[in-house]
Parts: structure tokens; C-alpha cells; sequence
């Protein structure tokens, strides 16, 4: 069944709205809302705009479906369609194959039972969010929104992005196919996977616990690094409170300096 087109917005591509998409024929301006419905043609509320009859046609002018154009979509993914998240997974994985052929295929501790893969890549938050599989990496990557340059990102640094299951490390990089992307490291080296589909059954799994927010008490280590800290700051305070050790034998000869090598122990 072809799916049905408009004009107007997206070049009449019906995959670019979403089920509440608000609709607006382009003759005579009649407004489409799926909340709504259209009790002229008993069309009951909450009936999306690419589920109505094929038959439909503007309740005012008569004009087809194909004339109308989205006036707002409130439940689109604004910047990540399926066309440009395929385009910059495509990219990205031309990218990694490329390293692969180049420069990765005779280092040792690749696996050659894996090849570059793109796997579960979806909309985050308006970007293109997913898990890239090579036979040395397993990495969570994070690509630019559609129509943001990320061409500037400073290579190696760092940024804290949160999760509903925790707070993760990306590091950003530039390469020449994708552009800039950020990447939080999963695994490597790759030695423990036998297959590329349990490889990528893993990416999946990890695409899934995600967003689970029940596992964020295993991957969120604030309270843990806060107490090392605060254990390290106490024990400081301790060893500045503590009088001075008697100074040995060794340090009152030598003033303070470690015996060099080579030299016999005096003590």
C-alpha cells in the first residue's frame, strides 16, 4: 500500500509527520486536527491525518489530501528524520570501514570475526542516538541534529550526558564522512565475542537497558567517587593534624633526599 503524500511541507513526504500532526489546506486554509476528527465526514477524534480515507478530501473546498501542508506537529522528532539518522549511520559506518581497510585489519588485537556495523540508531532528543560495532570498538554514539554543525567539537574532549539510566562520558571527535560526533566507549578490545550477531545482540541490549531507569543505581558512581573523596580529604586532615615523625638516620645525612642507585643502605 504506497502511503499517502501532500504537498507543502517535507516534499509530501508522509513519514516526516507524526500522528498529531496538524494539518492545513493550502486553498482555503481549512485546518485538519487529529484531535478533532472531521464531523463532516464522521471522522472520529484522534485520527491521525496518513489514516484517513483515500478518499478524503478538504470538508470546504473539496480540495484532495495531497493539498493540504502541516501547519504544526507536535509530537515530531524535530531535527531527526528516518531519512537523515540513515544518511549519517550510513556515513559514519563508510567512515569506520575505511579505518578498517587503512590502517585496523593487521593490528593484533582486532577481531576479524566482526565487521563495522551501525546498530539501533533512533531519535534522542531530536538527535540520532546509537550503538557503532568494529572489529576493535563497541562504542555509543551520538550524532548531530539535521541542519547542526558539529564540525567544531575539539577532539578529545569530554562531556557527562545523562540517560534515565545514569550519567555517561562522551568524548568528541570530527572525521572527514560524518562530520563531529560524540562517543562513550562500551567495549574494546572486542576478544570476548565470538560473532558479529552476538556483538550486535549486545548493541541492542545496550540501546535497551539505556533507558531503563531502575539500572541507574549500577552505573551511577556520584555517591561512591563523593565518599573516596571525602575519605581522601579527611585522611589529609588527619596527617596535617599528626606531629612530625622523628626524621632517620637517612634523611638527617642525605637532607631529605632519596638514596641514589647503586648506593649501599645505611640502615
Amino acid at each position: 500500500m504506497t502511503a499517502p503524500r501532500f504537498e507543502g511541507s517535507y516534499m509530501g513526504a508522509a513519514d516526516r509527520i507524526s500522528p498529531a500532526a496538524i494539518m492545513e489546506c493550502k486553498i482555503c486554509w481549512t485546518v485538519y486536527d487529529p484531535a478533532e476528527g472531521d464531523d463532516f465526514r464522521q471522522i472520529l477524534p484522534g485520527t491521525p491525518f496518513a489514516d484517513l480515507p483515500g478518499d478524503w478530501a478538504c470538508p470546504t473546498c473539496d480540495a484532495p489530501r495531497d493539498q493540504f501542508m502541516v501547519r504544526e506537529d507536535p509530537g515530531a522528532q524535530d531535527g531527526c528524520s528516518p531519512a537523515h539518522i540513515a544518511q549519517l549511520a550510513e556515513a559514519l559506518t563508510a567512515d569506520f570501514r575505511e579505518i578498517w581497510h587503512a590502517k585496523m585489519r593487521d593490528v593484533p588485537l582486532v577481531n576479524k570475526s566482526l565487521h563495522v556495523e551501525a546498530v539501533g540508531f533512533a531519535p534522542h532528543q531530536g538527535r540520532p542516538l546509537g550503538v557503532l560495532v568494529a572489529p576493535w570498538f563497541m562504542n555509543l554514539i551520538l550524532l548531530p541534529a539535521e541542519g547542526e554543525d558539529w564540525s567544531d567539537l575539539t577532539p578529545g574532549a569530554k562531556e557527562a550526558i545523562d540517560f534515565p539510566s545514569g550519567s555517561y562520558e562522551f568524548i568528541h571527535n570530527v572525521r572527514p564522512m560524518v562530520g563531529g560526533y560524540k562517543a562513550c566507549s562500551l567495549f574494546s578490545p572486542m576478544s570476548d565475542f565470538a560473532s558479529q550477531m552476538q556483538a550486535v545482540e549486545v548493541a541492542r541490549a545496550v540501546m535497551a537497558e539505556l533507558f531503563k531507569a531502575e539500572n541507574r543505581a549500577e552505573t551511577d558512581r556520584t555517591a561512591e567517587i563523593r565518599a573516596t573523596r571525602e575519605a581522601e580529604l579527611a585522611a589529609a586532615e588527619a596527617a596535617e593534624a599528626a606531629p612530625p615523625a622523628e626524621p632517620t638516620r637517612r634523611a638527617v645525612i642525605s637532607a631529605g633526599l632519596a638514596q641514589g642507585p647503586g648506593r649501599a643502605s645505611d640502615e
